[in-house]
């Protein structure tokens, strides 16, 4: 237990010091104009790449309507990238066409920086498929994030909200693609492979004819982890040795889950200057982050029910579904992480976690605002906020302000839409599918942790994700549709109605803060947000969770 601490306070530790200085780096990034009457060399460069659409300044309608319009063409690149496979280059083990349900669902898991995989991309995908198209959405749908966080964070300083056009060219030539490479460099030294050449096929030592994939692994596993994307290169994620082959490897990547969505929180204080005001919500994503941390390795502590006869487990918790060259802290530390961050990646099997293990990544998909996707954790964040002001301005009896904006019904009704819209798609989902074969056929567990699969893949999807309790047989069109089409919503909704809100609050005039002005910098402010956080959660989510892990962890209590 002693190493699992120290293993879990080494990563994030270390991780919070390394994002101070890159928050700093992103605010150069992405708003350098910030306090300068023109533009400096990098959006010149990027405005005349842009064209026309990318020398004017936007207001919430227009930036969201390019943002929209960016991800349809997105979307159809990669769809027919997808569908025409079979003709393309770059294509060595000469991979075939898809199944077109299985090619929707991909395309709208990775356009919306889910990646949420039905499919085993070393079994699925040519070169060109997993680079040309579907790493290169892992780049830019991050960047929409990152864009839109700016463009929130300027509307909320009293500006205008800048450009989406050059917004997302610096936040992926300027943030995520030198963060990709340094990162790729550092997998290629721990042994992850970056090739072009075809599979090798080696001879086993009974004789045997054994088929190794391999591959540009090291490109593609740095933007998975950094861009809070999850896709695997193969199809058993970052459990696959080629992907994840070393101790150091393992740390390289976890850091990587969460230095930029942690870097994201400084870029919001700084952009509204307001750095302390940052460090309390850092504070707050910390704080109920590290508390499903905790419970998740004290839980998995714990042997499994299928194994807790067998005395040589009793002292090192669960290893059903772990890779042992990386402990038993090592899973549900990455599980915690990877749903905090909306990343989805995996590096043990979720569906093996105890029960109130597996309810820890549900928990933070259901909340889906500590660290969160990069960007959008802090925007989903800013919802939380609004309703929590609102709130509090009414049982002290004063005019709600965040920021010097007054809060009013109008934004706490945009608030409310996003918040409850994300329960709406996990709950309605579950049920359809845990009442119809559509769920039912595909299970292959019955009773609670059978209806634990179904709620893991929706609640997934809904917070663009991409894990899975995969004792689920997901790779089927009702599968592929569905959360195709929840993936695509819940993207979305939560991205432009934050701004609709910076938009109908930027319209109104700004108040000097006093005396009276509820502050957001102390400790008043932290517990208030994270009251709000947690009885949104509990009111919407706790009867689902009661029916799945905890009725599970009750029935082996007996």
């Amino acid at each position: 237990m002693t190493q699992a601490i120290l293993f879990v306070l080494f990563i994030l530790a270390g991780t919070a010091l390394l994002s101070w200085p890159l928050g700093r780096y992103m605010t150069w990034a992405m708003d350098p104009a910030k306090g300068q009457g023109r533009p400096n060399g990098f959006t010149t460069l990027f405005q005349g790449v842009g064209g026309s659409l990318a020398r004017q300044e936007q207001d919430w309608k227009r930036y969201a309507v390019s943002l929209l319009g960016f991800n349809v063409v997105m979307f159809i690149v990669v769809f027919s990238v997808l569908a025409l496979q079979q003709y393309l280059p770059l294509n060595p083990d000469a991979k075939e066409a898809l199944d077109p349900s299985l090619i929707f669902n991909t395309a709208a898991s990775f356009t919306t920086n889910t990646n949420l995989q039905h499919y085993s991309g070393e079994v699925s995908f040519s070169y060109l498929t997993q680079l040309g198209g579907l790493m290169w959405l892992q780049f830019v749908s991050a960047a929409v994030g990152l864009s839109a966080l700016a463009a929130l964070a300027r509307g909320l300083s009293g500006r205008k909200l800048g450009n989406f056009f050059v917004d997302v060219q610096r936040a992926t030539f300027l943030v995520l693609l030198p963060a990709a490479f340094i990162v790729a460099v550092l997998l290629v030294l721990t042994g992850v492979p970056m090739t072009f050449n075809g599979s090798v096929v080696a001879t086993t030592l009974e004789g045997v004819q054994q088929t190794i994939a391999r591959g540009p692994v090291a490109a593609f596993v740095s933007i998975k982890q950094l861009g809070t994307n999850g896709g695997g290169f193969f199809g058993p994620n970052s459990t696959h040795p080629l992907e994840n082959p070393t101790f150091w490897s393992n740390v390289v990547e976890t850091v990587s889950l969460i230095l930029i969505p942690m870097g994201c929180v400084w870029m919001f204080g700084r952009i509204i200057g307001r750095l302390k005001h940052a460090g309390v919500l850092f504070a707050v994503m910390l704080i109920l982050m590290g508390a499903r941390i905790t419970a998740s390795v004290g839980f998995e502590s714990v042997p499994t029910q299928a194994f807790v006869s067998l005395p040589i487990t009793q002292d090192v918790g669960n290893l059903e579904g772990k890779e042992l060259r990386f402990g038993t802290s090592a899973g549900p530390l990455w599980a915690v992480l990877t749903t905090s961050t909306s990343n989805g990646s995996v590096n043990a099997m979720h569906d093996s976690l105890n029960p109130l293990t597996g309810m820890m990544p549900m928990i933070g998909m259901w909340l889906n605002e500590d660290f969160g996707g990069v960007g959008v954790g802090m925007v989903n964040m800013f919802l939380y906020i609004v309703v929590g002001v609102f709130i509090a301005g009414m049982m002290i009896g004063r005019t709600p302000e965040y920021l010097g904006w007054r809060v009013e019904s109008k934004e706490v009704k945009f608030a409310m839409m996003a918040l409850l819209s994300h329960g709406l798609f996990i709950l309605v989902g579950t049920a359809i599918f845990a009442a119809t074969p559509w769920g039912a056929d595909t299970l292959n567990n019955v009773g609670p942790h059978g209806f634990s699969e179904i709620l893991y893949e929706f609640s997934s999807a809904a917070a663009n994700n991409g894990s899975g309790f995969e004792g689920l047989g997901d790779a089927t069109t009702p599968w592929n549709i569905a959360t195709g089409i929840v993936m695509l919503l819940a993207r979305f909704i939560p991205i432009i109605l934050p701004l609709a809100i910076v938009g109908s609050l930027s319209s109104k005039r700004r108040a000097t803060e006093s005396s009276g002005t509820l502050s957001v910098e102390d400790g008043t402010f932290a517990g208030m947000l994270t009251a709000t956080v947690l009885i949104v959660g509990a009111l919407t989510f706790f009867p689902a969770a009661t029916l799945g892990p905890i009725a599970e962890h009750v029935m082996f209590m007996k």
